[in-house]
């Protein structure tokens, strides 16, 4: 089979679904992506929200920023850059101890380059999802990936029970395709049966995670008291970081004077509530008791915190891999199921390893359609 004539179906469009996509789209393949969300993104969203007056705002309530070691990816991301959808993000920051009220371990300014989308960390997986060769499907869940053995392809179905298409290979990005969280989820059994894959399930059936819960925060004022644009917190309870949103080149939006802060909450504190909540979509009530909670912390580091124009949290309930899958392949692949799986739960926990995993599971596809003894 050429790459022209294969179809191929992407599950997920965060960065892995994305990239993968445009590789392969690149290469001449017809490719499809389904995404359960509004939009491209995943854990690089950004949210917007509108306040009572008609002001907008927005959020990278998901991944603030990301750091590039592997050349490869270098070689991706300056791409990138050479497009206007990322740039760096020249900010200073440092730690919080909560403990002292003090700041400790500046870092120099440039020591890592931290490069973020534009005109939000969403603006990438927009940008690719819409290139030419890729057909992206958002507000779908695939419900069913059945493997059809005698015509060697996959058939899907949405959760719905809507025909999604036949298709030669699949690539799955979301790290609940074979998963039992899929089924807290959503009520429903995992799209992937593991049980027909015993190879595949001892890898994919659990993979541990770890939740976090983001607050969104605007302030009528710049943070006077706080001298950098993002810190992590030590001896906190309840927040790991927190980020100055509207500092990051390209946000435009925002008034003069006004700041926007991300704030993302420890493990610890996330998995505490949703043992107390559930598993499903928290209640708009829950969400602003998180909320409270979370900004009651940010205001008792001393720093003069004043009352915030605006304030909202979300919950990544399974959002953060603890562990990485893949091995030194930096993806899960069958040839003989003609099923990638890729993400940074297969590489290692960051943008980063999400974008190497994807170029990975596209080079193992695209190893088959050029040459048939693959790779």
């Amino acid at each position: 089979m050429t790459s022209a004539a294969a179809k191929v179906a992407v599950i997920g469009g965060g960065i892995s679904g994305a990239v993968c996509a445009s590789l392969l789209a690149g290469r001449g393949v017809a490719v499809t992506l389904f995404d359960s969300g509004r939009g491209a993104g995943g854990r690089m969203a950004q949210r917007r929200e509108v306040m009572e007056d008609g002001t907008e705002l927005r959020f990278d309530h998901g991944a603030p920023y990301f750091t590039v070691t592997n050349d490869e990816v270098a070689q991706v991301v300056g791409g990138w850059e050479a497009r206007g959808i990322v740039a760096e993000w020249k900010a200073m920051f440092a730690c919080f101890d909560r403990a002292t009220g003090k700041f400790t371990d500046f870092e120099k300014e440039g020591s890592t380059k931290k490069y973020v989308g534009v005109p939000g960390m969403n603006s990438i997986c927009k940008s690719l999802c819409s290139e030419d060769g890729v057909v992206a499907k958002f507000g779908v869940t695939v419900g069913k990936m059945d493997w059809l053995q005698d015509r060697s392809s996959w058939s899907l179905a949405s959760l719905d029970g809507k025909d999604l298409g036949n298709f030669d290979y699949v690539v799955a990005t979301d790290k609940n395709v074979g998963s039992p969280r899929f089924s807290g989820l959503t009520g429903r059994p995992p799209p992937l049966d593991l049980s027909l894959f015993p190879r595949l399930s001892v890898m994919v059936q659990d993979i541990p995670v770890r939740p976090c819960f983001a607050l969104m925060v605007a302030f009528s004022e710049p943070l006077a008291m706080v001298p950098v644009h993002g810190f992590s917190f030590n001896n906190s309870d309840s927040l790991s970081w927190a980020f100055c949103d509207s500092s990051k080149p390209g946000r435009a939006c925002v008034p003069p004077n006004r700041q926007s802060w991300v704030l993302h909450s420890t493990a610890e504190y996330a998995s505490k509530v949703i043992n107390h909540i559930g598993p499903r979509k928290p209640s708009v009530d829950a969400l602003a008791k998180v909320a409270e909670e979370l900004f009651r912390e940010f205001q008792a580091t001393g720093l003069s915190i004043p009352q915030p124009i605006f304030m909202k949290a979300h919950r990544w309930g399974g959002a953060f891999p603890a562990i990485a899958i893949g091995g030194d392949d930096k993806c899960v692949w069958d040839k003989s199921m003609k099923l990638a799986i890729c993400g940074d739960f297969c590489a290692s926990p960051s943008i980063e390893g999400a974008v190497l995993s994807a170029m990975r599971g596209a080079s193992k596809i695209m190893g088959c359609l050029n040459c048939p003894s693959g790779l």
